[in-house]
């Protein structure tokens, strides 16, 4: 998940430029706010890298050291999911903001996280937010022409665009699947095709 290896596309070109600018974040905080699989954890790392940030989920800042990470870029992954640890993350915004710096991720935008303390819930709303699409065909295709580059597996040119106007439109679909076409491939020794592909993607992802 390095910066090298992030796919830049219409639905993330601004949030990779905010990233890249997290020097001038105002508040020294960024939200980032996508479905899954658009490239927001991806993103994270990216920044983690950048600023020498720790990277905590959010469902784990209950039992964290906060005052730890005094001086320290804080990523906080789902905070959209920070459920009775409200009072920790109030805590870690007010010392991230002041001696470091701050990167949320989430599904959704803070007002529909359900947050109960209000003090929280008056920083998540003031802090900017850089969204991200879902991933568009372009992205999608060559997110899977690098997985399968990746594998060492030569793929017909007509199964990226099958694939990808088959296939749920995240990333992490993507690397499902190239790794059980992968795997399917090699357990029956049969290259990767459009026919396989067809019987496997009901399994991977059924309806």
């Amino acid at each position: 998940m390095t910066r090298e290896h992030f796919f830049v596309a219409p639905s993330n070109a601004l949030a990779l430029q905010t990233v890249d600018d997290w020097q001038h974040w105002p508040g020294r905080k960024l939200l980032l706010v996508g479905p899954e699989g658009a490239g927001k954890t991806h993103l994270a790392h990216v920044w983690a890298a950048k600023a020498d940030a720790v990277i905590l989920a959010a469902e784990t800042l209950a039992g964290a050291d906060i005052a730890s990470l005094s001086g320290r870029a804080v990523a906080v992954e789902d905070a959209d999911r920070i459920g009775a640890a409200e009072a920790q993350l109030f805590h870690l915004h007010n010392l991230a903001t002041t001696t470091g710096a701050l990167l949320l991720t989430a599904r959704t935008p803070p007002r529909d996280w359900g947050l109960t303390l209000p003090d929280l819930k008056s920083r998540m709303q003031a802090t900017p937010i850089a969204q991200l699409d879902g991933p568009d065909d372009a992205l999608l295709s060559a997110v899977l022409v690098k997985l399968f580059a990746d594998r060492q597996v030569a793929v017909p040119a007509n199964l990226i665009p099958y694939l990808v106007s088959r296939m749920p439109r995240s990333i992490g679909a993507a690397r499902a699947l190239v790794a059980a076409l992968d795997a399917r491939a090699l357990s029956e020794a049969r290259p990767i095709t459009r026919a396989l592909a067809a019987e496997l993607l009901d399994v991977v992802f059924p309806i």
